[in-house]
């Protein structure tokens, strides 16, 4: 009794209980069940657990259980709040109980407040005369301590939450907040351009010096209680960004095995590139992220504008492995890899020679209303793949905010650190950068390409952490080498031919020399039978089809069959 405890709340036999929606008694206690007589007199049996959680169940006329503390909102207490709800604590217990709390052994009663001898009203009113205050209010405390515990001793004056606009004008209040929803599409003003406005406002729905206007140092004050996170006084794309968010908690895009998802979208690069004319440009980025590993799937550059082909081409350099270049390292090869080397090597001898980077076969991508991807190219590539199409909604970033947030990381871990970087905006570029620009498109790919296997692939990523181990963060490579194990079976990767239908087609003659393209030249011992020959296509004038990769120069693929044996039919008669 000394220590000042609340009471257990207890179930009994002869108890009657409110539980689904009516009254029953407790009739028997039989390890964890109960067995339940309503007032009516039928008889129910019942788990404990089931019943003690059921929604308004409670004892009736029994010990209620005592609320817990809201032990975070003491702590924030000022020392002085606290220490004056303690002191009334040990006045309630010791009304309550007779003595202190924590009291010693042995330690007896004071006579005014033995409850032996006397009752809780004459113990009340000794308190309420120690401390001169009514006895009224003693009771009050003590039936706020007994509900709320050392919390319903506290002042509520010292922690009562005020506004933050603090005694403002209601009205001024919501004109400035109307005057700054409608900062978001204007171009950025000032705080004394938003006073403006909303002194209009005031006088055109109220009436010229009917709404009396706080003062200049006052009215600052408002303006920055209520734009803190808009950005008002801000960058305005900013500005724009922030609204443009959905409101209210929403879910991140999740998956659980490689290629569930597949997200992709095109941003100009932050660096400058030389044309063959010799011209420096931005590049565009076009990229494939795959969202349960963060895997870069393939990336492709281009000088201007993503074209309809970079995404067909996309879907290519996705399916197939990426080979060895001449120059890597081989500590960048998949068999010097944390990846499942040899069960690959069983499906796919290619990956022999493949670098460090997974081969996703995408279930589903995800893509926005741009031009390149909604073709009809892009959709047929789709379509014949089995690969499922989402578009994301207009204006919804979110619906694709993994490969959003991958464009801002290629900035700053891989553009930044090169020649002619422009930065993310006017304001951070530097002077004559295009003077700068040292990389054709081709060469930028291949540092681009190295870059995703020997940096991207193997550095961790925050957002790839074991949720039983939330320290330790895993690189895509280590990301896709568990989900394999834990899927138990790999997607066969896109054929060889296949590869090379997605390719780009431009139609040329062979001539004695070989084929050119784009100014080069491209022969080999195979085309001597076909020299100036008739590509027994009439409709294309006699032309080949000739397949190319724009960023591997080094080789073309042609397709073709015998001059008499006629144009090759869909099932492709010819050979590569």
């Amino acid at each position: 009794m000394s220590s000042g405890r609340f009471s257990r709340p207890v179930l009994r036999v002869g108890d009657w209980v409110d539980y689904d929606d009516g009254e029953h008694q407790v009739v028997a206690l039989t390890g964890t069940s109960v067995r339940l007589r309503s007032s009516g007199g039928s008889d129910a049996v019942v788990l404990l657990p089931y019943l003690l959680s059921s929604p308004g169940f409670s004892v009736i006329d029994g010990e209620p259980f005592p609320e817990m503390e809201p032990f975070g909102l003491l702590e924030m207490l000022p020392e002085d709040v606290l220490a004056a709800a303690k002191t009334w604590e040990r006045h309630i217990v010791e009304v309550v109980t007779g003595l202190p709390p924590n009291s010693e052994p042995g330690v007896v009663s004071r006579p005014e407040y033995d409850p032996q001898t006397q009752t809780l009203e004459d113990r009340a009113r000794a308190k309420a005369a120690e401390l001169g205050v009514t006895s009224r209010t003693v009771f009050a405390r003590r039936a706020r301590y007994v509900e709320q515990g050392l919390w319903g001793l506290v002042d509520q004056r010292m922690v009562r939450e005020w506004q933050a606009t603090g005694r403002g004008d209601a009205r001024v209040v919501e004109a400035v907040r109307e005057a700054l929803a409608a900062e978001t599409d204007a171009s950025t003003g000032t705080r004394s351009r938003l006073i403006w406005k909303v002194t209009k406002a005031l006088e055109t729905a109220y009436g010229p010096g009917v709404v009396p206007l706080p003062g200049k140092t006052t009215f600052y004050r408002l303006i920055d209680t209520l734009s803190p996170g808009r950005h008002t006084f801000g960058s305005a794309s900013t500005r724009r960004q922030l609204d443009n968010r959905p409101e209210g908690p929403f879910t991140p895009t999740l998956a659980d095995r490689p290629g569930e998802q597949v997200q992709i979208d095109s941003t100009p690069l932050d660096v400058m590139v030389l044309l063959d004319s010799g011209v420096a440009v931005r590049a565009d980025l076009t990229i494939a992220v795959d969202v349960a590993t963060r895997t870069i799937c393939a990336a492709v550059l281009r000088p201007v504008g993503t074209k309809a082909v970079d995404a067909s081409l996309l879907l290519a350099k996705m399916l197939v492995p990426e080979p060895m270049r001449p120059g890597w390292s081989q500590a960048l090869s998949m068999a010097a890899s944390l990846m499942p080397h040899g069960r690959l090597m069983d499906i796919d001898a290619r990956m022999e020679a493949a670098a460090a980077k997974p081969v996703i076969v995408p279930d589903g991508v995800v893509i926005d209303g741009g031009r390149v991807f909604v073709s009809d190219t892009f959709m047929r590539a789709c379509n014949r793949l089995g690969i499922s199409v989402q578009k994301a909604r207009p204006n919804t970033p979110t619906d694709k905010a993994v490969v959003e947030a991958t464009f801002p990381s290629i900035n700053s871990q891989f553009t930044q650190y090169l020649a002619a970087h422009t930065g993310s905006n006017t304001d951070r570029r530097g002077r004559r950068v295009e003077e700068q620009a040292a990389w054709t498109v081709p060469e930028l790919q291949d540092l681009l390409d190295e870059w995703l296997i020997a940096g991207w692939q193997h550095r961790p990523h925050d957002a790839l952490r074991d949720p039983f181990f939330p320290r330790r963060m895993m690189s895509p490579n280590e990301k896709y080498s568990a989900l394999v194990a834990a899927c138990g079976y790999l997607p066969l990767v896109l054929a060889a031919e296949d590869y090379l239908e997605l390719l780009p087609v431009k139609r040329r003659a062979i001539n004695a020399y070989g084929i050119r393209i784009d100014y080069r030249t491209y022969d080999c011992r195979e085309l001597w039978p076909y020299r100036r020959q008739h590509s027994g296509n009439t409709r294309m004038k006699g032309l080949w089809e000739v397949h190319y990769d724009p960023y591997d120069l080094s080789q073309v693929f042609v397709s073709y069959a015998h001059p008499m044996a006629g144009s090759p039919s869909p099932g492709r008669t010819g050979r590569w």
